[in-house]
């Protein structure tokens, strides 16, 4: 027999009670050949036992389903049979509390709005996902850990930078700013890192990978749980020392003139926004005082950016393998051997504290 190099067909459960829903989606995915649906249910109880008969590759799941609903699904499947889960979503409209992004906090690897409309492009990038996820190694996750965190009290007040350096020389040391980036698994990372950063007096400049529809419900849903301010980054808005920028998506984010927040829309690259745009900007303008940290995630996105930290003299700091949902971007920059500390999910945030202060401390 001639071997064809192709691997072996994906095997998904599809979670979806609309029977029109279902049926599209099962044939968009068929479509590709290398996808093969081998159970459909209709509600959270028929999901929860049927992923534990069948143990698939994906799980496609809608959270608006019977019986307890898709979050419930899904914590009790990332509880007992861990299983990478590709959310569909509708309800996006709820600005305050998405149900997409407390399922990605959850433990759902990827989420899509679920389209009005089904387009060649939407279902190419629907297979697309569900081949990228469904070797991801997923652990057991803790029910409940995070989504019943209360809203803080009060924020941290912000204050105005510093004036930058004469002649904006970054390697003379600008204001200290602390920039992150995360992909797959980045929503319950930076949920468990932000509320340790309550003393944070410098700005923090995010970039998570994630469909544009879910930004501003991503925010609102860090702002929950975050002691700090946490909002999309617009263009023009000057930095604030002790609020967290997240950027926008289909824009890259940068440290702009003036200590401004400048977006732009190339160049173009594999994701946008880019982790290494942001760390290279932030390396540009801060200088030794730029302070770099990787998240798990996918590719290779954040090592070139690490490379521009250290160039200028800043601070790199990557997420262990350990924790990583995905390895991919804390392994590339290590494999480059630009990351001064690669700790655990659980560590950063005092890490990240250490290293303003020591910055700090210089600096007076």
């Amino acid at each position: 027999m001639i071997a064809t190099g192709r691997s072996s067909p994906a095997r998904v459960v599809v979670v979806e009670d609309s029977v029109v829903q279902r049926a599209k989606l099962i044939a968009v995915l068929e479509a590709d050949g290398n996808i093969k649906v081998v159970g459909e249910a209709t509600t959270a109880v028929e999901a929860i036992g049927l992923v534990a008969a069948l143990r698939p590759d994906v799980v496609t799941l809608d959270l608006n389903i019977p019986d307890g609903g898709g979050q419930h699904a899904l914590e009790q499947i990332m509880a007992n049979t861990p299983t990478p889960i590709l959310v569909l979503s509708s309800t996006v409209s709820d600005q305050s509390s998405t149900p997409a992004v407390e399922a990605l906090v959850a433990g759902a690897l990827l989420a899509m709005p679920k389209p009005a409309r089904w387009t060649t492009e939407f279902e190419s990038e629907l297979r697309r996902n569900v081949q990228t996820i469904r070797n991801v190694p997923v652990v057991r996750h803790m029910r409940g850990r995070l989504a019943s965190r209360p809203a803080p009290a009060d924020r941290t007040p912000t204050r105005s930078l510093a004036d930058p350096p004469a002649r904006g020389d970054a390697r003379a040391g600008g204001p200290c700013v602390v920039a992150i980036a995360a992909s797959t698994g980045g929503p319950p990372a930076l949920a468990t890192i932000l509320p340790g950063l309550g003393d944070l007096v410098v700005p923090v400049l995010i970039v998570q990978h994630i469909h544009p529809e879910f930004v501003q419900s991503l925010v609102d849903w860090m702002a929950r749980i975050s002691p700090l301010p946490v909002v999309v980054a617009r263009h023009g808005q000057a930095l604030r020392g002790g609020c967290v920028h997240i950027a926008p998506g289909g824009t890259h984010l940068h440290v702009g003139r003036d200590w401004k927040v400048e977006l732009t829309d190339g160049p173009a690259t594999v994701h946008r926004p880019s982790a290494d745009q942001l760390f290279e900007s932030v390396a540009a303008r801060c200088g030794p005082n730029a302070i770099g940290v990787l998240l798990t995630g996918m590719g290779d996105d954040g090592a070139a950016g690490f490379s521009a930290i250290r160039r200028y003299g800043g601070r790199t700091i990557a997420q262990d393998q350990r924790t990583s949902t995905v390895y991919g971007m804390p392994r590339a920059a290590q494999r480059l051997g630009v990351v001064d500390q690669q700790l655990p999910l659980g560590d950063i945030a005092a890490a990240i504290r250490r290293a303003v202060q020591s910055r700090s401390s210089v600096r007076s």
